[in-house]
């Protein structure tokens, strides 16, 4: 990165500290260095100096200093055909705002190791003025569905405040090992990172956890074993509805490895090995025209298969939230 690069802060960096989020963005520069750019005020958060604890918010712009390529993260080099896959999954494209039905597995950013991302792949889509579309937010690897980018740079700012405001709704529909007690509800429990053995997860952290809420609602039951449910996180916590499916509705979600959700009971009936965990639908009010945004994304095949091996109605089902006051 060799000149300035304004980036937004998306729904789930919400709260972190800056210095830490800073670090995720440039991973091959030293801490120490990181630390250095935020006290010397070359790191701004809305132009203005803070300290390397502060907490950032969604919507908020930070400003990055030009880097030396040595110290940045390794640069994806689209490749021919990424533009093609994705407009093969593009589920609304307008100009201003790009939605695309993210696969299973393919993660939304680059990382340690990981050489193709939806963020690397959107290179391919850069315009005649350098300009090319960015995540207003992500979703895990493993999870599939609806993901929305900006094409333009005012774009993503209104969207991140559209995140930070909560004033989107995010539907996700999920197949759970077991059946709720209570067919539809609000679960409340503040999540905080594990550590030890559960480092990569989060936990219900009653002292120090932040603020968490999902809406759930059983669409429909596989006896006592399993359900087809929608969640609606109402949050956008790290993990959200993983770990509140497993800690507060004790009900993992089907395939989810890290939050007890992997189990032999189901292989007869041939259901898919993945997480079974799909972001199926998004409203929003569109920050330019005004239009009320409603885009869904179709089960993948693989969730098809294992919603049809419990009976599931794979369709669109109505908005089982329609009463739930935003």
């Amino acid at each position: 990165m060799k000149t300035v690069e304004n980036v937004i802060v998306d729904e789930a960096s919400d709260g972190q500290r800056l210095d830490r989020w800073l670090k995720k963005q440039i991973g091959n520069t030293p801490f120490a260095l990181l630390q250095k750019m935020i006290r010397t005020g070359q790191v701004r958060v809305d132009g203005k100096r803070v300290k390397g604890d502060a907490r950032i918010s969604a919507g908020q712009e930070v400003r990055l200093p030009p880097m030396e390529d040595k110290h940045g993260p390794t640069q994806f080099k689209p490749k021919a055909g990424d533009k093609d896959f994705l407009k093969s999954i593009t589920l609304f494209d307008d100009g201003d705002i790009l939605v695309i039905n993210k696969p299973y597995g393919l993660p939304a950013q680059g990382g340690s190791k990981i050489t193709r991302h939806v963020d690397g792949l959107l290179e391919s889509m850069t315009d005649k003025k350098g300009l090319r579309p960015k995540l207003a937010h992500r979703l895990d690897r493993d999870t599939s569905g609806v993901l929305i980018c900006a094409r333009k740079r005012a774009t993503l700012e209104k969207l991140g405040k559209i995140f930070q405001s909560r004033d989107i709704r995010k539907y996700y529909w999920a197949i759970t090992v077991g059946v709720p007690e209570v067919t539809q509800g609000s679960l409340i429990a503040p999540l905080g990172k594990g550590t030890g053995t559960m480092k990569d997860t989060m936990i219900i952290d009653e002292e120090e956890g932040k603020f968490a809420k999902t809406e759930y609602a059983v669409l429909e039951s596989a006896g006592h074993d399993a359900a087809a449910i929608a969640f609606w996180p109402r949050t956008g916590r790290t993990h959200q509805i993983r770990a509140h499916a497993t800690y507060a509705l004790d009900c993992p979600i089907l395939g989810d490895d890290k939050y007890q959700g992997v189990t032999d009971s189901f292989d007869a009936i041939g259901v898919s090995a993945r997480l079974h965990l799909h972001a199926y639908r998004v409203q929003f009010v569109h920050p330019k025209t005004g239009q009320i945004m409603d885009v869904k994304a179709p089960l993948p095949q693989d969730l098809k298969k294992s919603w049809s091996a419990f009976g599931f109605d794979a369709n669109i089902h109505d908005d089982p939230f329609e009463n739930v006051r935003t």
